[in-house]
């Protein structure tokens, strides 16, 4: 699913209008209407409404969602913020609509007046300024979203919580800009909602489908998407009746050091879950017992030395190679990974340790095999890319170092980004934070290995492993809750977040 821009965003809306046909009212109909069942189907008639408009095409939606909600039976109550002489022209229309229902209160605000009290038992619904806002909120507008802040009240936004930016909120006033409990964006996810320190503004965010000229939007170019189930199944591989083990790839994991083979076991095990035909691990001496006994569907290359990984010989048979989970960072280790990297030229999958050992040393990415794929969380991207200010920078940051590199960056996080070398960013759709347990990254590895191994591009391999660990932890918490998830729960479930997308 793509992530529009703004100005895209106007751009569908016009083309919509001129080519459906539809005029504009209706079109803005459409939307209030979508956002209009959704309260039905969520808010309890028993709630008082209290609705809070701009004077643009976002106040005339919440005019328009007024007046169903009042035709219906909810106790309403409008608000108009008379920031402005005059109100766009479908404002205009919907608020004389308005007027025509007896039992929707209407009341003007400007900046001479006492602010109304919210009841915080009250639902309110903020229609004030939409997407398409480019100067901070600051005066009169402000003090509005500052009242509503303190009221207690649940806050359903339409479209877009007033204040907030599209894209770069880095030079924006945070402190004036709404917080939702819920945000009803029409037709496409926006850039901003990816990003964390946003969560507080856009509350839980649903897409609500209002028809826009799906031909217009597929043509659109655009640098960002949001994975969905059809996204991944464009290119999935489906196992032919004579194929054997030998079809679908063997993976080299180099992984685990004392007291740390755990996540040589719980990436192996991803990796077997992802389908690839053969696994081989690389383990220090310590730990041959624990994985031969731990998980008998994979082969073990056992390193010389007793505790540690300080490198390995002979990589020639593997068509992939990850490294890095439970590793360490010591002086040996580092050179075995240093060698691996001079000697191994396809993509490699790089984690945890081995991203740490390459922030020691920024001068090994540039030799890196093209292609390779990196999954660090923030703190480890940060020790690589130095510290970023926001999301949005630490976007950009990745997708600089991505195209620098050749590499593909899986930036960890509530919507995992994947920042491609050719400037796309794809941001996840699925994962909840159930996953924030010890192990649930090592799994990650061993899924993209195993994709990677298998023949899937690094392109399909980083971002259909991302989903389906995300996909499988969310199935697996529906039954577990989020703080009793395990990382082992992930392995157990991927099953069912490969049925659910591909058969």
């Amino acid at each position: 699913m793509k992530i529009l821009s703004s100005a895209q965003i106007r751009e569908v809306d016009a083309y919509t209008i001129e080519n459906e046909p539809v005029v504009s009212i209706d079109l803005m109909e459409r939307a209030s209407k979508a956002c209009y069942n959704w309260i039905r189907r969520n808010i309890k008639k028993k709630k008082k409404v209290q609705v809070f408009c701009g004077m643009g095409n976002n106040g005339g939606d919440g005019l328009a969602v007024a007046r169903m909600l009042g035709g219906t039976g909810y106790d309403v109550t409008v608000f108009i913020i008379r920031h402005t002489k005059q109100g766009s022209e479908d404002f205009r229309i919907n608020e004389a609509r308005l007027k025509k229902v007896r039992n929707v209160k209407m009341h003007d605000i400007t900046a001479d007046d006492k602010l109304p009290k919210i009841d915080k038992e009250a639902v309110v619904i903020d229609a004030m300024f939409g997407s398409g806002l480019k100067r901070p909120l600051e005066g009169f507008p402000a003090s509005i979203v500052h009242h509503i802040n303190t009221s207690e009240a649940l806050v359903v936004a339409v479209d877009f919580p007033s204040g907030l930016f599209c894209e770069d909120n880095s030079k924006n006033i945070h402190k004036n800009i709404i917080k939702a409990n819920y945000t009803l964006t029409f037709q496409l996810p926006k850039l901003s909602f990816m990003f964390a320190e946003n969560n507080k503004y856009t509350g839980e965010w649903h897409i609500l489908d209002i028809g826009l000229h799906k031909g217009f939007i597929n043509d659109l170019e655009t640098k960002n998407h949001f994975v969905l189930d059809e996204d991944i199944r464009k290119f999935y591989k489906r196992r032919g009746r004579f194929s054997h083990k030998g079809n679908y790839g063997h993976g080299l994991l180099i992984s685990g050091s004392y007291g740390k083979v755990g996540a040589a076991i719980l990436g192996a095990r991803g990796a077997l879950r992802s389908g690839i035909g053969l696994i081989t691990v690389h383990i220090p001496k310590c730990g041959y017992e624990i994985l031969q006994s731990g998980i008998p569907e994979a082969m073990c290359s056992i390193d010389e030395n007793e505790t540690i990984f300080t490198g390995i010989k002979d990589t020639g048979s593997f068509n992939a190679i990850g490294i890095g989970p439970g590793i360490g960072t010591g002086k040996e280790t580092a050179a075995g990974l240093k060698l691996l990297i001079q000697n191994y030229a396809a993509p490699m999958v790089f984690d945890a340790d081995a991203l740490n050992i390459l922030a020691e040393n920024l001068t090994w990415l540039s030799f890196l095999p093209k292609g390779s794929i990196l999954t660090p969380h923030p703190k480890e991207f940060e020790r690589i890319a130095g510290k970023c200010g926001n999301s949005y920078e630490r976007m950009q940051r990745a997708l600089e170092l991505a195209f620098k590199y050749q590499v593909f960056i899986v930036l960890k996080g509530a919507h995992t980004l994947t920042a491609f070398p050719d400037g796309r960013a794809f941001f996840n759709s699925t994962g909840n934070p159930g996953m924030a347990t010890g192990g649930s990254g090592d799994v990650l590895t061993g899924i993209i290995l195993g994709l990677l191994a298998q023949g899937y591009l690094p392109s399909e391999a980083a971002t259909a492993g991302v989903y389906l660990h995300g996909l499988a932890a969310d199935i697996a918490a529906r039954r577990k809750g989020y703080e009793a998830l395990l990382a082992g729960d992930i392995i157990e479930h991927y099953y069912k977040a490969v049925k659910k997308v591909f058969y």
